[in-house]
């Protein structure tokens, strides 16, 4: 028998079960705005440089507009 309550499995396996879905639905919101022509991780502010044979890309302005909507959804889901 496991030591773990029913209740307890019920309500593990119904957050581990939101969260892949809400995941999912996160990913197909991203790819349905990058069919959309959005330029997500090419914006204004992120450093590319590229020369003969060295790339150099830090997504500055992309980090800082992922981290805000990060955390205001996280803050939303909270509640």
């Amino acid at each position: 028998m496991s030591p773990v309550s029913p209740v307890v499995e019920r309500f593990v396996a119904t957050n581990v079960a939101k969260t892949l879905v809400l995941l999912g639905v996160a990913i197909a919101g991203v790819g349905l705005v990058m069919m959309l022509g959005v330029p997500l991780f090419r914006l204004p502010g992120d450093f590319y440089v590229k020369r003969d044979n060295f790339t150099f890309y830090v997504p500055l302005t992309t980090s800082i507009v992922l981290s805000i909507v990060l955390t205001l959804l996280l803050a939303l889901f909270r509640r």
